[in-house]
Formats: C-alpha cells, sequence, structure tokens
C-alpha cells in the first residue's frame, strides 16, 4: 500500500494530466447523454403499461396536439376565430363547441391537433406559428410537445447545484482548520462531478430523476472521503514532512475510505433489485459517481494536497467547529432512559410509517416552487372539466361489437364521453363505421347513384365478394369508411374523377377521416378512448379498471386481448410493483449493510443496533406524511430510504468505532465525552451538506417526484443526526456488555511454521523471531534489541519497556537519508 501511495504522491503530474483531459472529455461527452422524462418507460415489461404503450405504438399514429385557453373572449369571437384557424394547412382538426368542456367563464379553450406526429418537430413549429397569430390574446398554451419539463428541471438543478457549492464552501471554511484545505476539497468533489456527468453517456438513456439529482447526491455521499484523507494527512503531518505525510495518510486512508463507502454502496445495490427500472437506474448512475470520487479522492486528492501544503501551512486557522462534551455529559446520565424512551418512540413510528399515504401519479402532489406549464395546466383544469382519459385497446376489424361496447360503456355513470371509430360521425349524423348501400353512400358524399353503385360492384371485385355481384348490388352494404376510403383511391388512381366543390368536399373530409383511421385502427388492433369522471388513481378508479376489462371480455372472450392505458392504469401498474419493491428494498439494504458491519466490528450485536437506529429514523421520517396527511410520492420512499440507510448509518459508525477504541483506556463516562467530541466535526461536516442538499432540491424544483425525494433526504438526515448524537451513545452505553459477548475474531493467520536459511531471503508475511543480518525493505515492527537502520521514509520512536515513546519521534530528510541508533 505504500508503495502505490508513494507511487500516485511521486507522480502527481502524471494524474493532473490524465484527469485534466478526462474532464475536457467529460465536459464534451456530457451533450452525448439522452435521457427520459416518462417513468412509465421505468415499468416492467410485463406491466400492462407497457404491453400497451408498446402496442399502441406499433398500432396507431398519435398525432401532436396542444390546448390554447384564451382569455376575455365572447363566445361568438371564439367560434369564428376556431373557424379561421382550422383553415391553416398546418392544423388538421380544432374542437370548440358551446359546452362547459370548451367554453366557460368568457374563456375559450381550443383542442388543435396538427397534421404532424407527435413527436415531429414540423408540430413545434405550427405550435408557434399559431403563438404568434394569436398574440393579441390573452393566451395560455398547455402541451406534451417537445421537453418543457425537462428543460425546467435542468435550470433549475443548474441553479440548486450553484447553491448547493455555496453551501459547500461555507461548511468547509467553518469545518477546516486551513483556508486552503477548501480549495483542494473543492476541486476534488468538482472534477469527480464533471466525471460523473460525463461518463453518462456509456448507460446508454437514464431517467431524468437520476440526471437531476446525482450531482447533488454525489457531493453529499462521497465527502467524507475527502474528509477523511484530510484529516488523516494532518495527523501524520504532526510526525513527518508533507510529503511522507501523504504517503502514510493516503496508505492508511485507502482501506478506511473503502470501508467506509461499502455501507453507502450496499444501500444503493439494494435499489437494484427493484422491479421498477427508475430504481436500478439511479442505483448503477449513484454507484458510478461514488467509484469516481473514490477515484479522484486517491488518485488527484493527495497531488492536490502536495500542491497546497505550504498555503495549507500558512493560512492554519482556529477550529471553528466547538467541543461538544455536554452531550457525552448527558448520554451517560441518561444511558438508562434515553434507549426505552427511543425503543416506545420507533415502535409508535413504526406503524404510522405503515399507513403512509402514498400516491403514484402528480395530480394530487404539489411543490413549493411551481413551473410555468404547472400554473397553465392548473388554470386550465380549474377553468375547464379535465376528464381522466384512458385507451381501450381491443381486437380490430369489428365494426358491430365495438358499437354495442361503446354503447355499454356510455351508459355507464363513471364514463363521461368515449370515442372510437364506430361513435365518430362522419357526415349528416352518419357514423364512420355504419353500413350503407349504394343509394345511401351517394346521397351522403353527394355523388350520381349509378356512380355509386359502379364503386360498391368495384368494392365487391376488389373484396372477392363476388356474391353481391349476382344477387344484386343494391342490397350490398358496406361500412362508411371503407367504402369512402375506396373511393378515395379510386380518384387518385384516376378510375373516378371529380371536380370542383365535390372534389374539395371528399378531400377535406379524407383528411379528416384518415387522422381519426389513424388514431383509432390499426392493423390489429382498434383504439377506444373513455374519458371517465373518476380521478386518475384511487380505489374507485383502480377497481373500475378492472370492470371495463370484463365488459370488453363479454364482448371479445375472456381470453381475449384487451389492455387499458392511460395515467390511471399506470398508477395501478405502480402501485402493484411497489408492493414487491418496498420489501424487497427494506430487506436487501438491511442485509448488505449488516454482513458489512459484521466484519467492520466483528460482532453480531454491534450491526444489529445500528441497524435499529437507522431503520427507526427511517421510520421516523415517513411517519412525517401520515401525521401531516401529505401525500408521498412513493418513489421518494424507495430511494430515501436506501440512501438513509447507506449513508446516514456512516455517522453511527464513527461514533461506535471511536468509542469502541477509548473505552479500552478510560471510563465508560470520558469513553462517551472524547467519542462525542470526535465524531461531531465529522457528523457537521457530511450532515449539514446532506440536509441542506435536501432542503434545496425540495424547495427549489418543480417535479414532484424530485422534490418529494429531497425533501425525505433533508428530513432524514436531520431525524439520523439527532437520534446519532442523543440516542445511540445511550444505546452504546447500555448494550455494552451485548457487544463484548457477540464479539468475535477472524483469525486469518496460516499456521505458524519455523523458517531458516542463509544467505539472501525475502520475507513476506507476519513474523516472530530473531534475525541477524542486514533488512531493506518496508517494516511495520517491534523490535526488542539493537536496530541500526538507514531511514528513507516514515520515523524511527525508541520505545520503554512498556511500549510508550521515549521523547518524541525522530524523523529524516528523505532526500538524503540519515542513520538513526536505538
Amino acid at each position: 500500500m505504500i508503495r502505490a501511495a508513494s507511487f500516485i504522491v511521486d507522480k502527481r503530474n502524471l494524474f493532473f494530466l490524465i484527469f485534466s483531459i478526462a474532464v475536457i472529455f467529460s465536459l464534451i461527452s456530457a451533450n452525448w447523454v439522452s435521457v427520459e422524462n416518462e417513468l412509465a418507460e421505468y415499468l416492467p415489461d410485463t406491466a400492462e403499461t407497457s404491453i400497451g404503450l408498446d402496442r399502441m405504438e406499433e398500432e396507431f399514429i398519435t398525432y401532436g396536439t396542444a390546448k390554447l385557453m384564451i382569455a376575455n373572449i365572447t363566445y361568438d369571437d371564439a367560434q369564428t376565430l376556431s373557424e379561421e384557424l382550422v383553415k391553416r394547412d398546418d392544423v388538421s382538426m380544432i374542437q370548440f363547441d358551446h359546452s362547459s368542456d370548451h367554453y366557460n367563464d368568457f374563456s375559450a379553450l381550443f383542442t388543435v391537433t396538427f397534421p404532424y406526429e407527435e413527436k415531429d418537430e414540423r408540430c413545434l413549429q405550427a405550435l408557434d406559428e399559431l403563438q404568434k397569430e394569436l398574440e393579441g390574446y390573452d393566451l395560455f398554451v398547455s402541451t406534451e410537445l417537445g421537453d418543457q419539463e425537462s428543460e425546467a428541471i435542468a435550470k433549475e438543478m443548474v441553479t440548486i447545484t450553484i447553491c448547493v457549492s455555496v453551501i459547500v464552501l461555507l461548511v468547509l471554511i467553518f469545518t477546516s482548520d486551513s483556508y486552503a484545505e477548501v480549495p483542494v476539497m473543492i476541486m476534488t468533489f468538482l472534477t469527480s462531478a464533471i466525471l460523473a456527468k460525463g461518463t453518462n453517456f456509456v448507460l446508454g438513456t437514464i431517467s431524468f430523476v437520476s440526471n437531476s439529482v446525482t450531482i447533488v447526491l454525489q457531493l453529499a455521499l462521497s465527502v467524507d472521503y475527502a474528509v477523511i484523507l484530510l484529516n488523516r494527512y494532518k495527523d501524520e503531518l504532526k510526525r513527518s514532512d508533507p510529503r511522507t505525510a501523504d504517503i502514510l495518510a493516503l496508505s492508511k486512508a485507502i482501506p478506511e475510505i473503502c470501508s467506509s463507502s461499502l455501507t453507502t454502496v450496499g444501500g444503493l445495490v439494494a435499489m437494484m433489485f427493484m422491479q421498477y427500472g427508475i430504481g436500478p437506474d439511479m442505483a448503477v448512475v449513484l454507484i458510478k459517481a461514488i467509484a469516481l470520487s473514490l477515484l479522484s479522492v486517491f488518485l488527484l486528492m493527495p497531488g492536490l494536497i502536495m500542491l497546497f501544503s505550504g498555503w495549507m501551512e500558512k493560512t492554519t486557522h482556529k477550529s471553528f467547529v466547538p467541543k461538544i462534551p455536554f452531550v457525552g455529559k448527558f448520554a451517560y446520565a441518561t444511558r438508562k432512559v434515553i434507549p426505552i424512551v427511543f425503543v416506545a418512540l420507533i415502535m409508535v413510528a413504526y406503524y404510522f410509517s405503515s399507513n403512509c399515504p402514498y400516491v403514484y401519479g402528480y395530480s394530487t402532489l404539489s411543490t413549493v416552487k411551481q413551473s410555468e406549464k404547472t400554473v397553465i395546466d392548473k388554470l386550465i383544469d380549474d377553468t375547464f372539466t379535465s376528464p381522466n382519459m384512458v385507451a381501450l385497446v381491443v381486437p380490430g376489424n369489428d365494426y358491430e361489437k365495438e358499437a354495442a361496447l361503446l354503447r355499454e360503456l356510455d351508459s355507464l355513470p363513471e364514463v363521461k364521453s368515449s370515442l372510437g371509430l364506430a361513435n365518430t360521425e362522419a357526415m349528416d349524423g352518419r357514423m364512420l363505421t355504419e353500413k350503407l348501400n349504394a343509394r345511401e353512400f351517394a346521397e351522403l358524399v353527394d355523388v350520381d347513384t349509378e356512380l355509386a353503385e359502379l364503386l360498391y360492384a368495384a368494392y365487391a371485385i376488389d373484396d372477392e365478394n363476388y356474391a353481391k355481384l349476382i344477387s344484386g348490388i343494391s342490397t350490398y352494404s358496406v361500412p362508411f369508411i371503407d367504402m369512402f376510403l375506396f373511393l378515395h383511391q379510386e380518384i387518385e388512381e384516376g378510375y373516378v374523377t371529380l371536380e370542383g366543390e365535390q372534389k374539395k368536399m371528399v378531400d377535406d373530409a379524407y383528411t379528416q377521416i384518415s387522422i381519426a383511421k389513424n388514431q383509432l385502427q390499426g392493423e390489429h388492433f382498434d383504439r377506444i378512448l373513455l374519458y371517465l369522471t373518476l380521478p386518475q388513481e384511487g380505489e374507485e378508479t383502480f377497481a373500475f379498471l378492472d370492470r371495463i376489462h370484463k365488459i370488453a371480455g363479454e364482448y371479445y372472450g375472456e381470453d381475449a386481448d384487451v389492455i387499458v392505458v392511460g395515467e390511471s392504469t399506470s398508477q395501478l401498474d405502480l402501485k402493484t410493483t411497489f408492493s414487491r419493491d418496498n420489501m424487497v428494498v427494506n430487506v436487501a439494504s438491511a442485509l448488505i449493510v449488516l454482513v458489512v458491519l459484521l466484519f467492520t466490528f466483528r460482532s453480531a450485536g454491534m450491526p444489529v443496533l445500528l441497524i435499529v437506529v437507522i431503520e427507526g429514523c427511517i421510520w421516523l421520517n415517513f411517519s412525517y406524511p401520515t401525521i401531516t396527511h401529505s401525500n408521498l410520492f412513493f418513489l421518494g420512499y424507495l430511494i430515501v430510504s436506501s440512501i438513509q440507510m447507506g449513508a446516514n448509518i456512516d455517522y453511527a459508525i464513527v461514533v461506535s468505532s471511536r468509542y469502541q477504541e477509548v473505552k479500552k483506556e478510560m471510563s465508560q463516562r470520558d469513553a462517551i465525552i472524547d467519542t462525542m467530541n470526535f465524531a461531531f466535526p465529522t457528523i457537521v461536516t457530511s450532515g449539514s451538506m446532506m440536509v441542506l442538499s435536501g432542503i434545496l432540491i425540495g424547495r427549489m424544483t418543480s417535479d414532484p417526484c424530485i422534490s418529494g425525494i429531497g425533501e425525505c433526504l433533508g428530513r432524514g438526515t436531520i431525524i439520523s443526526i439527532v437520534a446519532v448524537l442523543f440516542a445511540l451513545p445511550q444505546i452504546l452505553l447500555l448494550g455494552d456488555k451485548i457487544i463484548e459477548k457477540t464479539s468475535f475474531d477472524v483469525n486469518l493467520n496460516l499456521p505458524i511454521t519455523n523458517q531458516s536459511a542463509n544467505g539472501l531471503v525475502r520475507v513476506d508475511g507476519m513474523v516472530q523471531g530473531h534475525i541477524n543480518g542486514m533488512v531493506m525493505g518496508v517494516m511495520h515492527a517491534t523490535i526488542r534489541g539493537d536496530a541500526k537502520v538507514m531511514m528513507k521514509t516514515g520515523h524511527f520512536v525508541p520505545l520503554d519497556e512498556e511500549g510508550k515513546p521515549i521523547g518524541l519521534p525522530e524523523t529524516e530528510n528523505q532526500e538524503k537519508g540519515c542513520e538513526q541508533n536505538a
């Protein structure tokens, strides 16, 4: 380890170059990252929503749409404006009528459909042109076109990152012993953050949640690593020159930091077992970020320490972090009371957290900050009735079954209206799928009856329905939509000729009918749009989705491939996956952290006590929504509970490790006082960053999912800090005997063998015995007898018979070396 540390410190310029190149590359590659903004995309492939979305993408075309609300306008003016706008080439359809769905309180709502697919850039261009034409009106636009939400979130996260950076700077200044430590820490953090952001492209596509909060969480989670190395360096500097101190600090910090990171990584690994894809997505992104933080601390920071070592010595100042002996004294005085109170408190918290009001969509959530889109959507929803829309996908090419199904669904009080080919009006009250004979079709389309009969005969031949030609074409009936599309095909191929207004009418009707067909009829399936009077989520809504399945099954068969797609179905699928993921994440994170702690403390009792404390903090954290009757987005619980278990337990480890170390040298009372004074600077440094980062995310982003994660993270860290400072010390004092009785030693030594040789011998391993000769190499040993060595690095400390140092350690000049005798 010392050899590796020496190489890193001595070759620091090489690592400066490597990291500089990597940072420049990452700044460029950050633009290559693909971000997914839809939570439904991360549902399991077996979920109804996933199957339905894939099927609709294969079978149907979804055209771009937008809602345009114009305030302070009369109905007549709105009707005139609607008729003018629909004449535009970049507008295919406008829905507007006198109902309260489109005109209310002197405000008009136009639902505009563009003649381009939803992902076509021409939709946004058409929308921009519409907005320019309506500049003189009080206009409010709501649309799902483009990436408005992701762009808003990206801007918000830039502001949050800047604020967090300022907070980190202030916290580091407050907790440092030298002002020059701060640029070392900042440069290390900044490098790891840029590398994490720039390497996300190797993962393909990441979620908007991971893309938004990773930098802030990475900083909060990995700050401990840099603090550990810096504290080690300052400790070694008391006995050595800067280079030697840097090497020894790094060699000792690597195992310690790796051990500390295991609990954090363990909590994140638990998220990889989630069915819901956001969990594995965020786990991989954060684990990669932590790995890059470790590399920055191990390979870059030692060089920065050497670069700023002189300035660190010159800018030393008095520590601003106070000692807290009163906390240790309080812990010792209440050691028999607080543990009982804490256990009772977490039992109550478990009950409340078990009844946490989870929700699976955004409809019932609100945030402190609201985006422009959210404000406009709420304004439109408050002015007009906004029904909950779901799509019912059924086997196609059976218009009669579809018409009967639509009639039954329309009769239900939960259905406000429906839209399918079978109940879409074509002309003069006739439906698109209604069967017409040649005479009826001729009257409706305003063509000669003879032409219509010839057209029907050609259709019968094309359809290989020769029996109709023999029995009489006058009795032959064909669905209007099929015959009309056939007519347009014949016109295009030159077999039928229409001119003037008649041709324009057919062309205009064809455009409208084609859009309807593309949206509602596929090759194998038909799509029916249902507008429900029920909210997007809730037990009543979820029960009605099952009822829709049963009703459709009565027409198409119980085993028919019927799917319901929409926000309500998505939220039902999320609820189903949450039931499983909740248990998996809790059990996996606890078990992984338990195993890490088991071998860290070599005691069965200590890991259980620490996990009970942090798990209790998690229960307390998620009791808050129950007590305040505020809904919580389910994803906030899954992510924060994993992070809280993996990261906040580090505070408990710092306290427990220090107490186990010093209690052998002093009384319980003095040991716990010393422990709290020692642990407080680490806890206040890391904890304050995590708390403030979480609060800023919760308060400064408009996305309910990200905001919920931030609020829960900030609140949970506060609870963990309070518990570690004012409950864990008492639990350690009271549980001392349990910890000792359940401790064990892991003996990794091989059986002792006697070895002897003359001449040149190499020894690797733990040895005890007599050596007569010259020794060359790195030693960590106690010598009884005479020693005469040439020191190149390290220190040489004479000891008395009790093993205590005699005088101060003697150090050397590593460039020249000097002779030491004892």
